[in-house]
């Protein structure tokens, strides 16, 4: 990134290696938040194959196991998965030759679970249990698989090292080098946490003053949450996970469903990028601290995912008006700069 917000061209191989993750740009998102103040920079990860950076932690759980000796040729590997991580497991399993397990539940974004059968994956269906709490059921039902399916293996994205071990050397050492230096403020979304505990090693490593800001979903039981029924997956958790009791943001935001939806339409309608809810609750999260934040300083966010898998939810108003508290005001188009600050 030049001292003037454009970007600089990136050195890229002449030929991609498409086995794993690629860099991803950063852009500078001028529209979404008009005299706001505060320059906001976006890693657009959604351009990852897969379409999330989940293909950044699939190639590091695969590679890590290989090395362990633990993943041997024609193995099958079973994760528990709302999306995301699942498809670029999917993708990156057949490339290497193992059979892939999805282990899913009944909230799963309906694209995304066929995305995984098209890239070959075998899909689990758990239905959900009489306490609501989905991913704990997934996860019972991995241990399972594991038990039932000789050779069986799991990348375990809820405790596995390699997990943050992506982002810390890939997410956040890219994004520093895009902007020229690290930003004073760093939004990313959280479930397992991996993504966010990985730069808080890097900011860690390196010294860095980055505030480092956790964006939950309202009803996650992540850090003291309290647990309730949540409509959009890929975001929050149904309990803490192991490397969530690692991980130590500065601050959390707790995000309602209509403001994801609002954030995520926000960000479509006025900077043409279309993302997932996870990314939508991040601009939420900016929105509410945007107005204390002192003109100049630098902001970042992490585009997790596409949005093109939520058109039939989050970009649905029929779907928002049939399950999301306070549609209206979540599906309603705003000329307010930022339509959050009111309500911070």
């Amino acid at each position: 990134m030049t001292p003037d917000g454009t970007m600089q061209a990136m050195s890229m191989p002449s030929v991609a290696i498409h086995g794993g993750y690629l860099p991803s740009p950063v852009t500078q998102l001028d529209k979404l938040f008009p005299g706001g103040g505060a320059r906001l920079h976006a890693k657009l990860d959604q351009l990852q194959i897969s379409g999330s950076t989940k293909e950044r932690t699939a190639q590091f759980l695969l590679d890590a196991l290989e090395r362990s000796g633990a993943l041997v040729p024609g193995a099958t590997v079973v994760e528990s998965t709302s999306g995301n991580l699942g498809m670029a497991l999917a993708r990156q399993c057949t490339q290497r030759g193992y059979t892939f397990v999805a282990v899913v539940d009944e909230r799963a974004n309906v694209a995304a679970v066929k995305t995984m059968a098209a890239f070959g994956a075998r899909v689990d269906m758990v239905a959900t249990p009489a306490d609501g709490n989905r991913l704990r059921a997934r996860v019972q039902r991995v241990e399972q698989l594991l038990t039932d399916v000789p050779g069986a293996v799991t990348t375990n994205q809820y405790g596995n090292t390699a997990n943050p071990s992506a982002h810390a050397h890939t997410t956040m050492p890219e994004l520093v080098a895009s902007l020229g230096g690290p930003p004073d403020h760093l939004y990313v979304a959280m479930s397992t946490t991996g993504t966010l505990l990985g730069c808080q090693q890097a900011i860690e490593r390196a010294g860095w003053a980055t505030r480092l800001v956790g964006v939950d979903a309202e009803g996650s039981a992540l850090f003291g949450g309290a647990l309730r029924e949540r409509k959009l997956p890929g975001l929050g958790a149904g309990f803490a996970t192991n490397l969530s009791q690692q991980a130590r943001p500065d601050a959390i935001h707790r995000i309602s469903e209509a403001d994801m939806v609002r954030g995520c339409r926000l960000l479509a309608r006025r900077e043409g990028l279309l993302a997932g809810a996870s990314t939508g609750a991040i601009v939420a999260a900016i929105g509410y601290d945007l107005p204390s934040l002192v003109p100049g300083t630098s902001v970042a966010m992490l585009v997790h995912d596409g949005g093109g898998a939520y058109l039939p939810t989050v970009y649905d108003d029929e779907w928002v008006r049939a399950e999301i508290a306070d549609a209206e005001e979540a599906i309603g188009v705003t000329d307010a700069p930022n339509p959050f600050s009111c309500r911070a």
